[in-house]
Formats: structure tokens, C-alpha cells, sequence
């Protein structure tokens, strides 16, 4: 006769039973309930201004923008993208609305840990936005299109 032992491992990769093969669940329901104390502590993530061109292929670069978002998420950083934010209710067209629009840039920019460059292209807002960092001292970072980092 061969014996063997029962494991049923939840999602989280608790087992139900104890090394001796019975069932234990008030084992089972304390080690859960640490794993999920541990997975709900939110741990710090860093805001980043996300730095691209927005002009000439509008709806391109918002695009690739979007994309230069999703790539600082999967980082463990908070993106800040205002050429995607507040085109949404301002005319980029419009020389008073672009000049409060990086005004906005700027004031959003201060609030950020680090400055993010994409692409190979600097259009003039992003000139005015890399400048401020580097007066203020903020660090930045450059990247290809590819979302590589180069060092400088």
C-alpha cells in the first residue's frame, strides 16, 4: 500500500496542510492573512514627469507618450504626462494656451522626483522643461523611443 500526502496550495502558495499531511487551517488562514498584509502595504513609487515631443504627429506622439506611461508604471513609478493630460482641454494651437500650458508643465514638473526624456527629438517645450530640471537640480533620465536608457 502506498501513502501519499495530500497538498492543496491556495493562490498564494500557502498549504492547507502541515508537514505531517493533516489539515491545519488555523495555520493555513494566519500565513494567508500575513501574505495579504504583506501584498496590501503599498510601497513608495516616485513620481515622474514624462518628457516627449508633442507637436508635428500629434496623435503619434501621444500615442508613444501613453506607451512611455505604461513603461514607467511597470517600473514602480507614477507617470506625469501633461502633453496628454492637458491637451485634453487646451488648444496647443493657441499661443496664450500654450504659454499657461507650460506654465502648468513647469509648476507639475516641481512636483516630481525625476525628469524622463524620450526620443531623440527635443521640440522647444521639451528644451524649456529639461532647463528647469536642470536648474532646479532634479535628476533626469534619457531614453530611446524603445524605452532604453542612455547613459550619458
Amino acid at each position: 500500500m502506498i501513502f501519499t500526502r495530500k497538498i492543496e496550495v491556495n493562490p498564494m502558495g500557502v498549504n492547507m496542510y502541515n508537514a505531517e499531511g493533516y489539515y491545519d487551517p488555523t495555520s493555513y488562514e494566519a500565513l494567508t492573512n500575513i501574505i495579504k498584509e504583506a501584498q496590501a502595504v503599498r510601497t513608495f513609487r516616485p513620481i515622474v514627469y514624462i518628457c516627449s515631443p508633442l507637436s508635428g504627429a500629434v496623435e503619434s506622439n501621444q500615442e508613444k507618450a501613453r506607451k512611455y506611461c505604461r513603461f514607467a508604471v511597470d517600473l514602480g513609478y507614477i507617470p506625469l504626462a501633461p502633453h496628454i493630460y492637458l491637451t485634453q482641454f487646451m488648444n496647443d494651437d493657441s499661443p496664450v494656451e500654450r504659454d499657461l500650458a507650460l506654465f502648468i508643465d513647469i509648476v507639475f514638473l516641481s512636483k516630481c522626483a525625476e525628469l524622463w526624456v524620450f526620443g531623440e527629438t527635443v521640440s522647444k517645450g521639451m528644451s524649456i522643461e529639461i532647463e528647469r530640471a536642470k536648474r532646479k537640480g532634479q535628476p533626469i533620465r534619457y531614453f530611446t523611443e524603445d524605452c532604453k536608457e542612455v547613459k550619458n
